[in-house]
C-alpha cells in the first residue's frame, strides 16, 4: 500500500506540475499584457488600439506574446502526454484503472469553513480519484435574456472554451430577444463539438411569476428553479451557470464532481461567501432561511434524474409558499429559495470548495477562498457593481474577464482530436469550397478570406425600433442611426439613388464635434478639419467637390470617376460588396463601380457630413504598406474583378478599364 501511495504522489507531483503551467501562464500573460494600466486584447483580428501612443513595438509585443502563449499550449500538450504515460506505468492501472483522462479532486461535502474548504479541496488522497472520459459531452445550462445577458454570456462561453477539452452541450433558456442573437452567433461561430438548445424563457414565466422578486435579475432570476421541468427527461446531469461567471479552468474538472456524490445528495453549491444569510449586515435585516452562511447558486451541479425522483418541483413550491407568507417577495431571486429547501433537507447538498465560485460581490469573504489567484478556477462578478466591485485583487479578475470579453473567438474554432463531432452543413459547405482552392497560389490567403464566415453578435446594444409606417427607415451600418430629412424628398425608395455624405478628417483625438454645417465650414478654414485623406488619397473623395458642398443648399449630382469611394446611403436591395476585396484595399471602390454600372445616380447631401477620427493603422493596411506580395494579389484581383464586370454589363463595363488605365 505504501508503494502505491508513493507512485501516486509522483504522479500527483506532476499532475501539479500540470496545473500550475497553465496558472503561471496567465500570471506570465497579464504581466506582459498591460498598456497604460490597461489589458492589451490577445486577439489580433477583434481589436485595435485607438492610443496616439500606440506604436510598432507595441504591436510586437504583442504578437510575441501570442507566440509565447502558442508555445506554452504546447508544452503543455507534451507534458500532459508524459502524465498519461506515467499513468499508464503506474501501479493502480495495472489493478484495473482505466480512466482516459485526468483526474482531479475536489470537494468535501461537508459544511465546514471556508478555509478549510479549501484546504481539503487542495489536499491530495491516496484513493482512487475520479475521472471524465475523453470524449464524454458536458451538459451546461444557462437562463440568458435580453442585449446585456447575451453579451455576457458570449464572454462566460469563450472562457468555457478556451481551457475545454471536451464535446459540449449548452442548454440555453432564453427570450425571444436572446435567441435571435445567440442562434445567429452560434451559426456562424461553428466551433466544432458544441451543441446548443434553446428553451423559450417566454413560456416558463407562469411558472415562477406568482413569486415577488426584488433582485435586478427579474423573473428570469427564478427560472433555474424550473430546470427539472425544462430540460430534457433523459438528461441526467447539469452544471447551471450564471452569466456573470468567468471560468480560469477546464469545466471537465467541475464535470468530474458528480462522481463524488454519495447517498441522496443531489445539489453541489458553494457556501455563500458573505454575511448575507446571517442577518447582521444592518439593523432588522431579515434574510429568508439558510443553513449557517447559505449557499450561492451561481455555479449548481443538479443531479437531474435524482431531483426528478425527489419530487423537486413539489418540494420547492411548497416550500416557497410557506416562506413567502412571511417574507412577501424574495431578495436574491431563486437562491433564496434554494436555501430554503436545503435548511429542511440539508442531506441534499454536496458542498464544493468555494474557488469553484469565488464571489466578488460585496461584503464578500472570497480572499478566504484562495492562498494565491493561481488556485482559482470560477469567479463570480455576482455583485450589481460588476467590474467595478471592491476586492483585493479586483484588477488580476477584471484583466482575466476583459481578455475573454476581447478574445478573438476564431481562434477556438479548433477540433477536439480522436472526439467526433456532429455533422454541421455550414461547416461542410466552408470546408468544401477551401478544398477547390489551390493552396501553391501566391494569392491563397486572398482567396480563402473571401469564404470565410465572421461571428456575427446582433444588436450589441440595448435599443428600441419601430418600423416607420411609410417604410423610409435608414440605418447607418455602425451603431448610429439618422434622420429621414432627404429619403422622402429624393424618393430613395422607387429610384435608383445613391445619396452621397462627404467624409472630413481631423488629425486630433479629442474634438468637439460641430453641430451645424457652418460650425464645420468654420473649422475648415481653422485647420482643425481637412477633406478626408486630401494629402493621401485625394482621388478618393474628390468627385464629391468639397468647393460646390461650401455653398451648396440643395442636393447636387457627380459623376463616377476613377477610384471614387465616397460613403453612401443607399436602398437595402442594391448590390452587395464584393466578397474577394477583404482587408485594405478597392472594397468600397468596386462597391462604387457597381452601383455606377447599375445606372445609380451619385447625389451630395449639402447638409450632411461626417467626420473620421484618427486610429492606430490597421493590421491590413500595415501589411499592404510592407508586403509586395499582397499588393500583387490586391492588383490581381482588381484585374479579375473588371473581368467579371465586362462579362455581367458588356459595352459599358469599358469606361472602368479605360479609366483604370488612365489613373
Amino acid at each position: 500500500m505504501l508503494g502505491i501511495c508513493r507512485g501516486r504522489r509522483k504522479f500527483l507531483a506532476a499532475s501539479l506540475t500540470l496545473l500550475f503551467v497553465p496558472a503561471f501562464t496567465w500570471i506570465y500573460l497579464f504581466s506582459g499584457s498591460f498598456e497604460d494600466g490597461k489589458a492589451v486584447s490577445l486577439s489580433p483580428i477583434e481589436s485595435q488600439p485607438h492610443s496616439p501612443h500606440y506604436t510598432a513595438s507595441n504591436q510586437r509585443e504583442r504578437e510575441s506574446l501570442e507566440i509565447r502563449m502558442r508555445e506554452v499550449e504546447e508544452e503543455n500538450r507534451a507534458l500532459r502526454k508524459q502524465l498519461s504515460l506515467a499513468q499508464n506505468r503506474s501501479p493502480s492501472h495495472r489493478r484495473g484503472n482505466h480512466s482516459k483522462t485526468y483526474s482531479v479532486e475536489e470537494g468535501t461535502g461537508d459544511s465546514e469553513s471556508l478555509r478549510a474548504g479549501i484546504v481539503a479541496g487542495n489536499s491530495s488522497e491516496c484513493g482512487q480519484q475520479p475521472a471524465v472520459e475523453k470524449c464524454e459531452t458536458i451538459h451546461v445550462a444557462i437562463v440568458c435574456a435580453g442585449y446585456n445577458a447575451s453579451r455576457d454570456v458570449v464572454t462566460l462561453v469563450k472562457s468555457v472554451l478556451f481551457h475545454r477539452r471536451n464535446p459540449l452541450h449548452f442548454h440555453l433558456i432564453a427570450d425571444a430577444i436572446a435567441k435571435q442573437i445567440l442562434a445567429t452567433l452560434f451559426q456562424t461561430w461553428m466551433v466544432p463539438a458544441v451543441r446548443i438548445d434553446f428553451y423559450d424563457a417566454d413560456e416558463l414565466k407562469s411558472e415562477v411569476s406568482w413569486i415577488p422578486n426584488k433582485h435586478y435579475s427579474g423573473i428570469y432570476g427564478l427560472m433555474k428553479l424550473v430546470l427539472t421541468k425544462t430540460l430534457p427527461s433523459n438528461l441526467e446531469r447539469v452544471i447551471v451557470l450564471d452569466t456573470d461567471i468567468t471560468f480560469a479552468t477546464d469545466i471537465a474538472e467541475l464535470w468530474a464532481v458528480f462522481h463524488k456524490f454519495k447517498g441522496q445528495q443531489v445539489l453541489g453549491l458553494v457556501e455563500n461567501q458573505s454575511d448575507w444569510y446571517l442577518g447582521n449586515l444592518w439593523k432588522n435585516h431579515r434574510p429568508w432561511p439558510a443553513l449557517g452562511r447559505g449557499y450561492n447558486t451561481g455555479v449548481i451541479l443538479l443531479l437531474l434524474d435524482k431531483l426528478r425522483k425527489m419530487k423537486w418541483e413539489q418540494m420547492w413550491r411548497l416550500t416557497a409558499e410557506r416562506e413567502l407568507m412571511s417574507m412577501l417577495s424574495t431578495s436574491l431571486a431563486d437562491q433564496d429559495i434554494f436555501n430554503a429547501v436545503i435548511k429542511q433537507n440539508p442531506f441534499l447538498v454536496y458542498q464544493l470548495p468555494c474557488f469553484w465560485n469565488v464571489q466578488l460581490s460585496d461584503h464578500t469573504r472570497s480572499e478566504q477562498c484562495y492562498r494565491d489567484v493561481s488556485d482559482l478556477k470560477v469567479i463570480h462578478w455576482n455583485s450589481p457593481k460588476k467590474l467595478r466591485v471592491k476586492n483585493k485583487h479586483v484588477e488580476f479578475f477584471r484583466n482575466l474577464y476583459l481578455t475573454f470579453l476581447e478574445y478573438d473567438g476564431n481562434l477556438l474554432r479548433r477540433e477536439l482530436f480522436g472526439c467526433p463531432s456532429e455533422a454541421d452543413v455550414n461547416s461542410e459547405n466552408l470546408q468544401k469550397q477551401l478544398s477547390e482552392l489551390d493552396e501553391d497560389d501566391l494569392c491563397y490567403e486572398f482567396r480563402r478570406e473571401r469564404f470565410t464566415v465572421h461571428r456575427t453578435h446582433l444588436y450589441f446594444l440595448h435599443y428600441e425600433y419601430e418600423p416607420a409606417s411609410d417604410n423610409t427607415d435608414v440605418t447607418l451600418v455602425a451603431q448610429l442611426s439618422m434622420d429621414r430629412k432627404s429619403v422622402i424628398q429624393l424618393d430613395l425608395a422607387n429610384t435608383k439613388k445613391a445619396l452621397i455624405v462627404p467624409a472630413f478628417e481631423t488629425l486630433r483625438y479629442r474634438l468637439a464635434f460641430p453641430k451645424s454645417k457652418a460650425e464645420l465650414l468654420s473649422m475648415l478654414d481653422m485647420g482643425t478639419l481637412f477633406t478626408f485623406r486630401y494629402h493621401v488619397w485625394t482621388k478618393g473623395h474628390a468627385p464629391t467637390n468639397f468647393a460646390k458642398w461650401r455653398t451648396a443648399t440643395t442636393p447636387y449630382q457627380v459623376e463616377w470617376e476613377a477610384d471614387f469611394e465616397p460613403y453612401v446611403v443607399v436602398r437595402r436591395d442594391c448590390p452587395e460588396y464584393d466578397r474577394r476585396f477583404v482587408g485594405f484595399g478597392w472594397n468600397k471602390v468596386a462597391h462604387i463601380m457597381e452601383l455606377d454600372a447599375q445606372e445609380y445616380e451619385f447625389i451630395v447631401l449639402p447638409n450632411a457630413y461626417m467626420i473620421h477620427m484618427p486610429h492606430a493603422p490597421s493590421f491590413d493596411i500595415t501589411k499592404f504598406r510592407s508586403n509586395k506580395q499582397y499588393r500583387i494579389c490586391l492588383k490581381t484581383l482588381k484585374e479579375e474583378f473588371q473581368q467579371d464586370m465586362s462579362r455581367r454589363y458588356g459595352f459599358a463595363a469599358l469606361k472602368y478599364l479605360t479609366a483604370e488605365n488612365n489613373s
